[in-house]
């Protein structure tokens, strides 16, 4: 999987670089370019595995991937401002509105996010109507029913006089976390017409498993290692998987996700071989 991996990091970076490579320049690009360094790709390994599973080469989902990490590089840029969750580290570098300001992040944001768009409007190896399917699954998995639901959510519960229970942690973080994470690994089964059932199962579960064990790192992790501040949710008194089910309860739940993403690739068989290591290197890294 590391292999594949580093592949998938080198291809979307490339296809980032050249989306951007015809921006004017100015502090504008320049903050959206620095908002796309560094990064996991998990995101994308997904949208490229998924693809593959479907019988769609890399090169012609890779638009879909590319667009799926300028979306998450622009929800990041704008999860870290002041008004947010006020964050100054991410990815081990100042977040973009220390780096420059909170008017470049919010633009430099936007910019993002309309480039994931016209990224998926130009995915021209996809069928039209099947990528009008995607970009109406990617809308609805970011707007006011996934992504920035979640935030609104994650907001609402600061301020709320009693804190979440498991239920709505849950819920919160399968929209905020968990709903990109589903597109992206529906997209292959999208991109080709086929059923979305038994990549959906797989996405939810490892979507909640990763959610569980970043609030594990921030108990447990050091900054060096996640390139971002720790200790953040249990400072400000926040409801977490940790909070809720203790430290051993968490990494028991996230085990058990793991294994309900592993039996949902059952129909795929060896074929998913990535996908199932993808699942346990979710509960097993360190940023």
């Amino acid at each position: 999987m590391q292999d594949r991996l580093a592949d998938v990091k080198a291809q979307v970076q490339a296809a980032l670089d050249e989306a951007m490579a015809h921006l004017p320049e100015g502090e504008l690009t320049d903050a959206m370019r620095y908002a796309c360094i560094g990064g996991k790709r998990l995101r994308a390994f997904l949208v490229l595995e998924s693809a593959r599973l479907h019988g769609i080469a890399d090169a012609d989902a890779l638009p879909v991937a590319a667009a799926v990490e300028a979306l998450h590089a622009y929800s990041l840029v704008h999860d870290d401002l002041p008004a947010m969750d006020d964050d100054d580290l991410r990815r081990g570098l100042p977040t973009v509105h220390v780096q420059w300001s909170e008017a470049t992040a919010i633009l430099a944001g936007d910019a993002l996010q309309t480039l994931a768009f016209g990224l998926l409007a130009g995915a021209a190896a996809i069928a039209p109507d099947r990528r009008l399917a995607l970009i109406q699954a990617f809308a609805d998995s970011v707007g006011a029913r996934g992504m920035v639901w979640g935030q609104a959510l994650d907001i609402a519960a600061e301020e709320a006089v009693e804190p979440l229970d498991i239920v709505a942690v849950k819920r919160l973080q399968s929209a905020k976390t968990g709903a990109l994470i589903v597109f992206s690994a529906v997209s292959g089964a999208i991109m080709s017409g086929e059923d979305t059932d038994a990549m959906t199962d797989y996405a939810r579960a490892v979507g909640l498993a990763f959610q569980i064990q970043d609030d594990i790192l921030d108990v447990t992790g050091n900054e060096e290692d996640t390139g971002k501040r720790i200790h953040k949710d249990s400072d400000a008194n926040k409801a977490t998987f940790v909070s809720l089910l203790g430290l051993d309860g968490a990494e028991d739940k996230a085990r058990k996700l793991v294994r309900s993403a592993e039996a949902a690739l059952d129909p795929y068989g060896e074929a998913a071989g990535n996908l199932r290591q993808l699942a346990r290197y979710v509960v097993e890294r360190a940023s």
